[in-house]
């Protein structure tokens, strides 16, 4: 059976667990946009960065997979806010869910890791949605304020990593 990790990235984080996770598993890495047919592979494992409420790449990738029957289909996404916490999970997950045929979404095991950002390396229509979204989350309420929101407003303007590559061991597991 073929196997294959993919990637969406854009600014490096999700290349860095895809690359770790092909080196880990022996499986070739390919980035979302020169996969080809996905429906060559029984085993995707799918790592993409979070954007404006999607994963980077997600949606093509899955778009033209004809049948998850036997196949082995794991989905990671990576992001700054704290993977761990459940409203976090659930608002990535919702957008996943617009992002996914019912049956890809159902037959994924999904995991969520965190990244990093880089506030030098953002482009300038990045770097311009990031001050609008910071200067729109100072002015809520504390209760209103959740961990994406927390995570965005303690980072801001910095160059913070909290790659975890000890993450991808559950990924592993599943491959």
């Amino acid at each position: 059976m073929t196997s294959v990790v993919i990637y969406g990235s854009h600014y490096g984080t999700a290349k860095q667990y895809a690359e770790e996770l092909a080196r880990r598993t022996g499986i070739e890495v390919r980035q979302y946009d020169s996969v080809g047919d996905i429906n060559k592979y029984g085993i995707i494992a799918y790592i993409g960065a979070l954007y404006a409420g999607g994963v980077r790449g997600m949606k093509k990738t899955f778009a033209s997979l004809a049948s998850c029957e036997g196949k082995t289909i794991a989905i990671a996404t990576v992001g700054l806010a704290d993977p761990t916490d459940p409203e976090n999970i659930a608002n990535i997950e919702e957008s996943m869910r617009r992002q996914l045929s019912g049956e890809v979404f159902e037959a994924a095991q999904i995991f969520h890791l965190r990244g990093g950002i880089d506030y030098s390396k953002l482009g300038f229509r990045h770097k311009t949605m990031m001050r609008l979204l910071r200067n729109k989350a100072k002015n809520l309420p504390e209760e209103k304020k959740n961990a994406e929101v927390r995570a965005m407003l303690e980072t801001y303007g910095k160059q913070v990593s909290f790659v975890d590559f000890d993450s991808l061991d559950q990924i592993v597991a599943v491959l």
